[in-house]
């Protein structure tokens, strides 16, 4: 089963923000099966799963990530009213929006 969530984030990614990068976001999914994405100088593999050693992890739901990507949640309310928890380097967070540019 496809998570059409990340679906929609390998569709978005921007190569050019990730040039340079070589990070793991680990998604921590609290309504579906776990996925981390490895961004490595301007390339995205997406796997499903837990990864041994992300850069940063990210655990929220499915909608709160959605929302987030779609400019219906700001990041940073969402993370101080507990719906999005973060771990490890957390300012790579602040970077999803420009690594996956909203359409």
């Amino acid at each position: 089963m496809t998570n059409t969530v990340i679906d929609k984030l390998q569709a978005r990614f921007s190569p050019e923000a990730a040039r340079g990068m070589d990070e793991v976001f680990q998604f921590s999914f609290s309504d579906t099966e776990d996925y981390y994405l490895v961004v490595k100088d301007g390339s995205l593999d997406v796997q499903q799963g837990v990864h041994d050693d992300p850069s940063v992890t990210l655990s929220m739901s499915t909608d709160t990530l959605k929302g987030i990507m779609n400019d219906e949640i700001n990041g940073m309310t969402a993370f101080m009213t507990g719906k999005l928890k973060a771990t490890g380097n957390v300012m790579l967070a602040t970077k999803l929006t420009s690594l996956f540019p909203k359409e």
